[in-house]
C-alpha cells in the first residue's frame, strides 16, 4: 500500500512529504520530499549588504537563532581577516549555550508530545520560557534576534544578567530531573525509543552527519572541542557519546549535552572580562531623540561627550560598552550612537555602513567558518568580490544531511516508529529548505 504522510501531518510540520511503501504496517520504502518551505536564504544574502543577511540567518533556525546570527558574523570577521573582543567572545559563547539549551528542550517536548506525553512538553516549554526571558533581556527580541554584528554584538549583557542567568539555569536544571524521572525509565517512552531508528557509524559518516546524531554512534566529534572557536578551549565540559546510535541514545545525549551547556555558562560568567567603562565625561544622560534634535539644530557643543539612553532594544550599545563589544575598525562596527548623533565624522560613518551602494566591504575572497549548532556542524561559508554584497553565501544546515537519511532510518519499522525518528532528527524547516 502506498501512503502520503504529511505535508499536512502535524508530525511532518506542515513542510515535509514521506511517501511510504507500507507492508501492513511496517515500512517497506520510503521517498522523502522536502522544499515546501523554501526559503531562498543563499539567494536573497546576495540581493543586499552584508548586514543585511543577519536577519535572514534568524530564519535558518529559529529555535536557536543566535548561533546561526554568529556563524555567519564570524565568517566574514574571517574574510575581514579581524579579531573579535575578548567580551564579545564571552558573550557569543553565553547566548550560544543559552540557545542550544532551548533548542534541545524544544526537541525534547515536542518528540514526547508528538508520541503522547504532553507533560513533559508543558514542562520544557515552562525551561525554555525562562531562557528566552534572558535573550529578551540582551537582544530585545525572543526568536528573531538579529543580535550579532560584523566585528561585535548589538548592545552589551544588561544589568543583572548574570544573577537573572543563574537563577534560570536553575530552574531548568529542576524540570530537567521532572522530565527525567518522568520518561528516562517509563516503559512506554523506552519500549519507543530503544533501538528504533538505528544509524551505524560508518551510515553516520558516510551520509556526512554530525551533533548529537552522529554523536549516539559513538563520534567523539563537537567543533566546539575538535575546532576550538572564540573561547571555547577554556572551558571544562564534556562532549557525551552514545553508542548504539538509536532514538533513545539521542535523547539521553541532548538531555546531558543541556547539563554541559550550563556548564559552560556558569564558568563563562564567572571569566568574562569586565565591561561597564566610564567615559561619561560630563555626568549627563540625555534621551536619544533629545541629542538628534540638538544635533539638527546645530547645538553640537559637548554633545559627544554626553551618554545617551536609548530605546530597551538599543541599551548596553552606547559609547561606554562600545570598546568591549565592537571591533576596532570604522569599515564594519557602526559607531556608537553618541558620535552618529553629535559628530559628523560619526554620521558620516555610520552612513557608509548602512546605506545601500555603500556598507561593509570586505576584501576579495572566501572563507568558511563552523559553529557547533543544535544539531551539529553549522557552517557558513562566503565569497567576496570586494563590493559591498556578497558574491555567494552559502550554508551547510546540520539537518539537511541527516533528512538525506531519513529513509533509510525509517525502512524496516513500523509506521509509528516514524514519529520518534522524526522527532530525534530534529529537523528545522528554515534551514533545511533554505
Amino acid at each position: 500500500m502506498f501512503l502520503n504522510m504529511g505535508p499536512s501531518h502535524p508530525a511532518m510540520h506542515g513542510i515535509v512529504r514521506l511517501l511510504l511503501e507500507l507492508d501492513g504496517e511496517t515500512v517497506v520504502n520510503s521517498d522523502v520530499e522536502i522544499g515546501f518551505l523554501h526559503r531562498a536564504f543563499e539567494k536573497m544574502s546576495e540581493q543586499g549588504g552584508y548586514w543585511q543577511v543577519v536577519p535572514y540567518t534568524d530564519r535558518l533556525n529559529y529555535v536557536s537563532p543566535l548561533i546561526n546570527n554568529f556563524g555567519y558574523a564570524s565568517a566574514v570577521e574571517k574574510l575581514f581577516g579581524i579579531d573579535i573582543t575578548e567580551r564579545t567572545k564571552y558573550i557569543r559563547v553565553i547566548m550560544s549555550e543559552i540557545s542550544r539549551v532551548a533548542d534541545h528542550l524544544t526537541c525534547v517536548g515536542a518528540t514526547t508530545m508528538e508520541m503522547g506525553a504532553f507533560t513533559v512538553f508543558l514542562y520544557m516549554i515552562k525551561a525554555r520560557e525562562y531562557l528566552y526571558e534572558l535573550v529578551e533581556d540582551v537582544t530585545g527580541a525572543r526568536v528573531t534576534v538579529s543580535y550579532a554584528r560584523v566585528g561585535g554584538v548589538k548592545s552589551d549583557l544588561p544589568e543583572g544578567f548574570k544573577e537573572k542567568t543563574l537563577k534560570a539555569l536553575k530552574e531548568t536544571r529542576k524540570v530537567l530531573i521532572e522530565v527525567n524521572k518522568l520518561i528516562t525509565r517509563n516503559r512506554i517512552f523506552v519500549d519507543r525509543m530503544k533501538g528504533i531508528g538505528v544509524i551505524s557509524k560508518e551510515d553516520a559518516l558516510g551520509y556526512g552527519i554530525t551533533g548529537p546524531f552522529l554523536r549516539s554512534t559513538g563520534v567523539d566529534y563537537d567543533v566546539r572541542k575538535d575546532q576550538p572557536y572564540y573561547v571555547y578551549d577554556r572551558f571544562d565540559f564534556d562532549v557525551p557519546v552514545g553508542e548504539k546510535g538509536d532514538n533513545y541514545d539521542r535523547y539521553l545525549l541532548r538531555m546531558e549535552e543541556m547539563e554541559q551547556s550550563m556548564r559552560i555558562i556558569e564558568q563563562a560568567l564567572e571569566q568574562i572580562p569586565a565591561g561597564d567603562l566610564n567615559v561619561d565625561m560630563a555626568g549627563r544622560v540625555i534621551p536619544a531623540a533629545e541629542m538628534v534634535d540638538e544635533a539638527k539644530m546645530g547645538h553640537t557643543s559637548g554633545l559627544i561627550q554626553l551618554e545617551v539612553t536609548a530605546d530597551p532594544t538599543l541599551e548596553g550599545g552606547s559609547e561606554r560598552f562600545y570598546d568591549n563589544i565592537h571591533a576596532c575598525s570604522k569599515k564594519m562596527a557602526v559607531p556608537p550612537k553618541e558620535d552618529t548623533y553629535g559628530n559628523i565624522e560619526g554620521l558620516m560613518n555610520h552612513f557608509k555602513i548602512v546605506m545601500n551602494g555603500h556598507g561593509v566591504r570586505p576584501p576579495q575572497g572566501e572563507a568558511y567558518f563552523p559553529v557547533e549548532g543544535a544539531n551539529g556542524e553549522l557552517g557558513f561559508y562566503v565569497v567576496s568580490d570586494g563590493t559591498g554584497t556578497p558574491y555567494r553565501v552559502r550554508v551547510r544546515p546540520p539537518c539537511f544531511t541527516i533528512m538525506a537519511a531519513l529513509s533509510k532510518l525509517i525502512q524496516g519499522g513500523t509506521l509509528a516508529d516514524i514519529i520518534p525518528t522524526f522527532g530525534s532528527v530534529n529537523m528545522i524547516g528554515g534551514e533545511l529548505d533554505r
